[in-house]
């Protein structure tokens, strides 16, 4: 009988299964990860090219419609194809400002004055969440404590020393009357919980204008 139509040895085939077992302890979770990473990579993509499209959306809301319109978060959401406090990811969009002596003295604040709380730090003048809060907030910090007013800007930015933007002098200085605008956004990764990481993990990417 020819060579090739022998059949194996079921000893030969037993250990053919095993050492296939083997390698695939390996190979398995060698597949998983390379899956987690090109998610990971993808996500971090999109989440840059949402926050640099947040973020010029929102300048272009305030700098060319105005500040005016009290509902530019509703107008924001449709714009990235969410909701005001719901969705699967979530944008952060930030109006700071650097406040020195020129800034007191308008908010009538003399100089050395300490009800000026926020003298010669960064401050948040507007903030807007849109999308799941619940997935992460500003890493500059949050506005709690804000006073609005009818056009959504911060009034007690001044006064208040839970407005302060936590470092962000050490990502960009500005001068006395200048404002930058920032975009954070945060992104769902699916695949980081087939790794066996907490659900909800997200991936992160900011932009200033």
């Amino acid at each position: 009988m020819p060579q090739s139509m022998r059949s194996r040895p079921a000893g030969r085939r037993g250990n053919a299964i095993l050492e296939f077992a083997l390698v695939s302890t390996f190979l398995a979770p060698l597949l998983v990860g390379t899956f987690v990473l090109g998610m990971t990579m993808i996500r971090n993509l999109q989440a840059t090219e949402m926050s640099r499209d947040a973020g010029r959306l929102y300048m272009r809301m305030v700098e060319v419609a105005g500040a005016g319109d009290p509902d530019i978060g509703a107008r924001l959401a449709q714009g990235l194809h969410m909701t005001r406090g719901g969705g699967h990811d979530a944008v952060i969009v930030s109006k700071v400002a650097y406040v020195s002596d020129a800034e007191c003295a308008a908010g009538g604040y003399a100089s050395g004055d300490t009800r000026c709380a926020n003298r010669n730090q960064y401050v948040f003048l507007q903030q807007i969440v849109i999308g799941n809060p619940a997935l992460g907030g500003s890493h500059f910090g949050s506005t709690t404590g804000a006073i609005y007013d009818t056009h959504r800007n911060i009034t007690n930015y001044l006064s208040h020393e839970g407005l302060r933007a936590n470092g962000f002098g050490a990502v960009l200085r500005l001068n006395s009357g200048e404002a930058a605008y920032v975009s954070e956004a945060h992104l769902v990764a699916p695949g980081l919980d087939l790794a066996g990481h907490k659900a909800g993990k997200a991936v992160y990417a900011r932009s200033i204008f």
